[in-house]
């Protein structure tokens, strides 16, 4: 059965190899934002043969065929994510490097209320909140 990432990659007309189909698998199935070499060892378990500049091109493919999206958490390593039609955001643990994703309807409303003040039309945007996890009162 093919993956989400793979039958978006179809009807956008892509060439469906066998290794790209392992990579979309892998993509597909990430609940986490996974860098290249994450793919790459992801993917390697699954097909022995894929070599990391496989890995890189067909990345470089789907990113730019706008399949997936390439995130920049600051922490040195482009991550990617399937480009969904649900909107949401990230919220990074600075200290596990963790990436939680939320939507919230009120950072929507303001946003957009934000754009339409200062006579925008608001065409996208990213929001990326970065922090530490507080300590509980009992562990302080």
């Amino acid at each position: 059965m093919p993956s989400r990432l793979e039958q978006v990659c179809v009807e956008k007309g892509l060439k469906m190899t066998d290794q790209r189909r392992v990579i979309s698998r892998v993509l597909s199935e990430a609940t986490d934002h996974p860098d290249v070499e994450q793919v790459y060892h992801r993917a390697q378990r699954l097909d022995p043969r894929i070599s990391i500049a496989t890995v890189y091109r067909t990345m470089k493919l789907f990113e730019e065929a706008n399949v997936i999206e390439r995130l920049d958490f600051g922490d040195g390593r482009a991550r990617y994510e399937e480009n969904r039609e649900e909107h949401h955001h990230h919220l990074i643990d600075l200290h596990t490097g963790q990436v939680i994703e939320f939507i919230n309807d009120e950072i929507e409303r303001m946003k957009q209320r934000i754009a339409d003040e200062l006579g925008y039309e608001l065409v996208g945007h990213r929001l990326e909140l970065y922090g530490v996890k507080r300590k509980r009162r009992d562990e302080a």
